[in-house]
């Protein structure tokens, strides 16, 4: 059957017919010479012995050469031609911008103070948990969570049922015991009484008046008063609960005065000294809370080896009692580089800072450290003497041409 030749259709399809047709006359030449030398040796011309089998493998191994070969060379003048015309570089972005005016301070290595946030906690100085002194009902409740009072205001009452009969009890003995005491007096001025009997009738006037006394009292027990102005911070019952001694009922705090605690480990406690001043951070506040130590706890707990530390706080607008603190705790001191936070620029998950340099804005990747006092612990990006931004670097682009203030 007769084989029509494969019509070629793509540029690349052109290129390997080319190199096949090229290749034509070493295969006919191979071949020419295999079909001589089977002849010289007497084989049987045959289809399959026309070429011995290793004559057969080096023809075609020469073919596959010369067949790779060109192609790797045609590969590479096709590349070359497609890649050849290069485009105009476009001019850069950055002279197109216009020139930026900034402020710049010059970088200096730094002698700061080392701290180490450790966790505390807001209360109040003033602060107490109301309990029953006798076991009772409570019978009323009119105070709220948040509701001020005032010392003395009524907190709870309790049911006072059996306390009230035995205080019309106690005055009941002591009226009898004060008409006896006043008979037996009488009798005995009159020498009609011994001293005996008027003796006991005045011990028993007296015992009379300490069990009215006593009742009294008992009755002052029910109801349970603010011991100072405050507010309610926490209920710890409610009307018809029983209430008993050592069970708590309300708990009150003054919130105008309020203080940080927090137990600072034994390994910088060392550095922290009475009436010295400490900074704070705190979630909600947005400026660096700073108050005097008041409080140093004389002895280290045994089990978490900490101290415990209360500092003064000022009263600010949204400090509230119970909230979490991170206290600064001064712990050595070291030079570094720092800058101010506005040098300091953040883009995505960068932070980056520029240097000015010939009149031009130089980006630099920045590696931070701590924040502290509005500056920033720089830790790789940025040498001593260089002029980095501090004024505008959040507009600037790399490259941008600056003027300096």
């Amino acid at each position: 059957m007769k084989r029509f030749p494969r019509k070629a259709h793509g540029p690349f399809e052109k290129w390997v017919a080319v190199a096949q047709s090229c290749t034509l006359p070493y295969r006919r030449f191979a071949i020419g010479r295999a079909s001589t030398s089977s002849k010289a040796l007497g084989l049987v011309a045959s289809p399959r012995n026309a070429i011995p089998r290793y004559g057969r493998l080096k023809i075609c191994a020469t073919l596959n050469a010369y067949c790779v070969a060109f192609g790797a060379i045609l590969a590479a003048t096709i590349l070359l031609t497609g890649c050849g015309s290069k485009p105009e570089p476009s001019r850069s972005n950055s002279s197109e911008l216009h020139t930026a005016k900034v402020r710049v301070q010059t970088v200096e290595r730094k002698a700061h103070v080392i701290t180490e946030e450790v966790a505390g906690t807001v209360r109040a100085k003033l602060q107490a948990t109301l309990e029953a002194r006798l076991s009772g009902r409570i019978e009323k409740l009119p105070v709220v969570l948040g509701q001020p009072v005032k010392a003395g205001d009524l907190v709870a009452r309790l049911d006072a049922a059996e306390i009230k009969a035995r205080l019309d009890q106690a005055e009941a003995s002591l009226e009898q015991a004060e008409r006896d005491w006043k008979r037996i007096s009488a009798l005995f001025e009159q020498q009609a009484a011994t001293r005996a009997e008027f003796e006991t009738a005045q011990a028993h006037h007296r015992v009379a008046k300490g069990a009215v006394a006593e009742a009294k009292a008992m009755m002052g027990y029910v109801e349970i008063a603010a011991p100072f102005d405050g507010v309610v911070t926490k209920k710890w019952a409610d009307v018809g609960d029983l209430a008993a001694p050592g069970k708590p009922v309300v708990s009150v705090e003054d919130p105008s005065a309020l203080q940080l605690e927090a137990d600072v480990p034994e390994a910088i406690a060392i550095h922290v000294r009475l009436g010295a001043l400490l900074a704070a951070r705190v979630d909600g506040v947005n400026e660096e809370l700073t108050g005097a130590v008041r409080e140093i706890a004389p002895r280290t707990d045994s089990l978490s080896r900490t101290l415990r530390v209360k500092i003064d706080l000022e009263k600010q607008p949204n400090l509230r009692s119970g909230q979490f603190v991170r206290l600064l705790v001064p712990a050595g001191e070291r030079h570094s580089l720092r800058v101010p936070a506005s040098a300091v620029v953040q883009r995505g998950q960068l932070d980056i800072a520029f240097v000015v340099a010939n009149q031009r804005a130089q980006l630099h990747l920045v590696k931070t450290g701590k924040t502290a006092g509005g500056e920033v612990e720089i830790l790789s990006g940025l040498d001593a003497g260089d002029s980095v931004v501090v004024d505008g670097a959040g507009q600037l682009t790399d490259g941008q041409s600056v003027e300096v203030k």
